[in-house]
């Protein structure tokens, strides 16, 4: 992709390539040392205000004497403490040069300040023009009926805004592979639309400098580096990641020109915190981006990605509509007719229909009734005493069933796709529904199977060519969504609540003599589990009273805190227990709803103080009851470790989102304290590792600009291709 900091590819299996993929990830292309040369930088002490290094022309186009001279000199009375930003953003100042204006920019970096200077524009936008270019754009992005249309505006809008020949929508997708989901071009220029760009195209490091910098401008790919100097400033680890004058990796600079690429721009697209796309651009000459085009370009990507949101959240809603209707009618009729009956049976055409699938067959013990498209009966025989053995209760997932069951590559072509629920292991009784393969041609911007040639003794080096190169996908089915896969579940517990009250109803016909002696034993256990739950809670009590005890009986603050991150450790176990108890319900928890009640609860335990300080935005999402205790335990451990390490153990905001994401749900714990600052590898560290590893989901850290943004991804149930 042209506006990766890399132009290195990598193939599906990059085993046999002969390189390292992690070198890219690995090169330091936040301190390149050196900047881009149609702007200018100076490096200034942040106590003295004298500037010890420079990078640009700065003689010729700035000042003579510039080494050692106080900044104000330069860019005249401007409290840098003011210019370098607040809530706003840095401040933009007009100085002027031996022949020509520039906006100056100053940021701060390791104890410096860094001016950037950049040529004003000979014509520059008028404020009003630039407000009144927005509310235009707004409106065309409003009136987009779809996800695909708003995509089409927005590049035609973009490419109206910035005046590049080529502007792409560019999408990250599930595998972080990518794909020009959308185009605006000059007609004798070649289509890349739905061209697929590898992972590689954009390391991981590159991204996180797309979301930190959300416009990223190449004016001439054929620039030569300004580097920092006097070299014996000692300046080469410099951090330039917020500078817009940054200079890029060689291998980058290859990529573009290999492109035929004369100048480019990547305006990151940002949806809650995470770099959903880009706004891809290239031109075949030098260009240049005035700073007033690109402050327009962040806003416009800012309202592009709130569009984008909207529209993927009325998708979903209408499909949870859909499906909703489908399972009340299925459910209706199970109430009437019962899942035994052969009316029932009649219907398992509609069972398929409900999750689009291809075909459906459900195992009742040694017997399978099947509609639409279906493995041979003994083969789904085989299947569901697979899934019987590792599903649990939670609904399994996959397109690719090959890839978790062998044996299924033999009936590829009926079945790549599997969305199953088993409803009794002792039958045994097991939905599936199946999706055939989907053969895919992926159209790919060049061959990434030969994206390097890399022999001892060489550099990397980026494919020479971006021609269309085929390749088919075999194997694959058209992935379910997180709301079919929620529907599933649903119709599960619909149908084993139902199965159970026909069996109820059967015994009370059956025991209508021995009523009495029933209802005794139904009491005497609804006592007996009221006492264990009644003696478990006191003894949950019992341990947090002692730890209370000990709490207030040392005089060691270290100890203190520790008993009190203990109590608020049992507090999120009790409290599910309590959940569990209160509820009808006994395998699955609200996650959203337990979180709540935990948040409360550390409300109260972390004192008056903090009491307005937790903000929760928390989505309902049913769990099994051992993963909110996972959950809630890492929850526990962030907002421990943010009161540590973000605020000094004085009160600050933190801001806790939990919300669905594709097929699972992410937990989003934020600070806004002391910086970005990863815990230590502390007691609670190790724990949250290993909680996370129990949970097969990924915890990740990044700044919050200020403090911390720590997310946690999990699946919602059994892990799913």
């Amino acid at each position: 992709m042209d506006d990766a900091e890399y132009g290195l590819t990598r193939a599906h299996d990059s085993s046999d390539l002969g390189y390292d993929l992690a070198i890219c990830d690995r090169e330091p292309i936040y301190v390149p040392g050196s900047i881009q040369p149609h702007g200018l930088l100076l490096v200034v002490d942040r106590q003295t205000r004298r500037i010890v290094a420079g990078a640009g022309d700065i003689e010729a186009r700035l000042a003579a004497d510039w080494l050692g001279a106080d900044l104000s000199a330069l860019i005249g009375e401007v409290a840098p403490e003011d210019a370098v930003g607040g809530q706003h953003g840095p401040a933009v100042i007009e100085v002027a040069g031996r022949h020509e204006r520039f906006d100056a920019v100053i940021h701060e970096a390791e104890g410096a300040l860094l001016v950037e200077f950049e040529p004003v524009s000979t014509v520059p936008r008028s404020a009003s023009g630039i407000l009144s270019y927005l509310d235009h754009a707004s409106a065309v992005f409003g009136r987009a009926s779809d996800l695909q249309g708003l995509c089409d505006q927005a590049a035609t809008v973009f490419r109206d805004l910035t005046g590049f020949d080529r502007v792409m929508i560019y999408r990250f997708l599930d595998d972080e592979a990518g794909a020009v989901i959308a185009e605006s071009r000059d007609p004798a220029l070649g289509s890349f639309l739905n061209h697929h760009f590898p992972a590689s195209d954009i390391p991981k490091q590159a991204r996180a400098l797309y979301v930190r910098h959300h416009v990223r401008v190449i004016p001439d790919v054929d620039y030569v580096p300004a580097p920092l100097r006097p070299a014996r400033a000692g300046l080469t680890g410099l951090d330039m990641s917020d500078l817009a004058l940054r200079s890029v990796s060689p291998i980058h600079v290859r990529y573009l020109q290999n492109m035929g690429v004369g100048a480019s721009a990547s305006i990151s697209i940002v949806k809650d915190g995470l770099l959903w796309g880009l706004v891809a651009c290239h031109h075949r000459t030098p260009r240049q981006l005035s700073f007033d085009t690109r402050a327009a370009c962040r806003v416009l990507a800012g309202g592009l990605a709130r569009q984008i949101r909207a529209r993927e959240e009325a998708e979903l809603y209408r499909e949870r509509l859909r499906l909703r209707a489908a399972e009340d009618a299925i459910a209706a009729r199970l109430a009437r007719e019962g899942m035994d009956s052969e009316l029932f049976r009649a219907s398992l055409p509609d069972m398929r229909k409900m999750l689009d699938a291809d075909g459906f067959a459900l195992v009742q013990g040694h017997q399978v009734q099947s509609a639409g498209g279906c493995p041979p009966p003994e083969a789904v025989l085989d299947l569901a005493a697979w899934l019987q053995g590792r599903s649990g209760p939670d609904p399994v997932a996959t397109e690719r069933l090959s890839g978790l069951y062998a044996p299924a590559a033999a009936f590829r072509e009926t079945a790549s796709g599997l969305l199953s629920v088993t409803l009794s292991s002792q039958e045994p009784i097991v939905f599936l529904w199946f999706r055939a393969e989907q053969v895919e041609v992926i159209e790919w911007a060049g061959n990434p199977h030969k994206a390097v040639v890399l022999t001892k003794g060489d550099t990397l080096s980026p494919r020479a060519s971006f021609d269309a190169w085929s390749e088919t996908v075999r194997g694959e089915a058209r992935p379910w969504t997180l709301g079919e896969v929620e529907a599933a579940g649903r119709l599960r517990d619909a149908v084993v609540k139902e199965r159970q009250n026909r069996r109820l109803q059967a015994l009370n016909a059956e025991l209508t003599a021995t009523l009495a002696d029933k209802e005794s034993l139904l009491r005497q256990k609804d006592y007996l589990v009221k006492e264990v739950n009644h003696r478990v809670q006191n003894s949950l009590q019992l341990v947090a009273a002692f730890l209370a005890m000990q709490a207030r009986a040392s005089s060691d603050p270290a100890v203190v805190t520790g008993l009190g991150e203990a109590q608020r450790r049992l507090s999120a176990v009790a409290l599910v227990h309590r959940r569990l108890y209160q509820d009808d319900n006994v395998e699955q928890v609200d996650l959203g709803r337990y979180l709540e009640e935990l948040c409360e609860d550390m409300r109260q335990s972390m004192g008056e103080e903090w009491r307005d300080q937790l903000h929760a935005d928390l989505a309902p999402i049913p769990v099994s009851a051992d993963r909110a205790v996972s959950t809630g335990l890492i929850l526990t451990e962030l907002v421990i470790n943010a009161r540590k390490y973000a605020y000094g153990g004085a009160p600050g905001k933190i801001s806790i989102v939990l919300e669905p994401y594709r097929s699972s749900f992410r937990l989003i714990v934020a600070d806004e304290g002391q910086g970005m600052q990863v815990p230590e590898k502390g007691f609670g560290t190790r724990m949250i590792g290993a909680i996370v590893d129990r949970l097969g989901g990924t915890i990740s850290y990044d700044s919050n600009d200020p403090g911390l943004r720590a997310i946690l991804t999990a699946a919602v149930g059994a892990s799913r291709n």
